[in-house]
């Protein structure tokens, strides 16, 4: 019995052996069976990214056009800010789909088909 543990510790059975055929299922018993065993508290996140989809166009090789909802912005688009404020609140509601080396080119509201009030994002990365 210790040749054989010992054997299995230092996996010295040739492939297609029945030894070999014990090691490779428990393995994947392991693999498969402990997550629904054992909590590993691997969880999506409610707090990244935005809770509506954002659409990215192609803007003919220039850059991109992001189409990323009001309500998913940290800015009320109804109240006056400045140039930068803008700038850096659109930049960091796109940031979760384009990534962080993106620059915000120019920016205007939308209405969509069901009233919803959006911004439209020209961005460069």
């Amino acid at each position: 019995m210790k040749k054989i543990l010992k054997s299995y510790f230092y996996w010295t059975y040739p492939r297609g052996c029945f030894h070999y055929d014990v090691m490779v299922t428990l393995i994947l018993a392991f693999i498969f069976i402990t997550p629904h065993l054992w909590d590993y508290g691997d969880k999506p996140s409610n707090a990244a990214g935005p809770r509506n989809p954002i659409q990215v166009v192609g803007d003919g090789g220039h850059g991109l056009i992001v189409t990323v909802r009001a309500s998913d912005v940290s800015l009320d688009p109804n109240t006056r800010a400045s140039y930068a404020v803008v700038k850096k609140a659109l930049r960091k509601a796109i940031e979760p789909v384009t990534g962080d080396a993106v620059s915000v080119d120019n920016w205007k509201t939308v209405t969509d088909a069901q009233g919803n009030l959006d911004w439209k994002v020209w961005a460069r990365r």
